[in-house]
């Protein structure tokens, strides 16, 4: 078997691995070809050429990855294709802009505090879900920081 080969495999067993831990599978597929190509960028047709679906299937894939910030737009003079690349700060891009889910579940939990009352278990339940969210927002900023100073540029 060639090297390339098993790193398709490698691609397919990462994209499995997202699917499973809630990403939808275009998606996960997509993302793994960024991840494992060995070109600089690519283009919605040749994700799909690799991945054996049409340009057509792949479309909502890239426009995912490009909202949560994982893939970047380039520019391509002369191209009629866009072309696209994996952003050096994808993952703590994509970190950073999971806050929103963050203020969703904190904002959940406040709102099912003002529905219960002091005493009950939901309440207490609530109370340590908001108190680990707060936390937890409290301490990415510290963490996004300490990444960047241990990362190398």
């Amino acid at each position: 078997m060639d090297d390339r080969h098993e790193q398709w495999q490698a691609a397919e067993r990462l994209a499995l691995t997202l699917t499973e831990g809630g990403m939808q599978r275009m998606h996960a597929r997509t993302l793994a070809v960024f991840l494992f190509t060995d070109a600089e960028a690519v283009t919605m047709g040749e994700i799909g050429d690799r991945l054996g679906v049409s340009a057509g299937s792949v479309s909502g894939a890239v426009k995912g990855l490009l909202a949560v910030g994982l893939i970047e737009r380039l520019p391509a003079p002369g191209s009629r294709r866009e072309h696209y690349r994996m952003r050096d700060d994808a993952w703590p891009r994509l970190f950073s802009t999971q806050n929103a889910a963050v203020h969703a579940m904190l904002q959940a939990a406040e709102t099912g505090i003002a529905t219960t009352t002091s005493g009950d278990p939901a309440h207490a339940r609530l109370m340590r879900m908001r108190d680990f969210y707060q936390f937890l927002m409290g301490e990415l900023p510290g963490l996004l920081r300490r990444w960047e100073d241990h990362s190398p540029r």
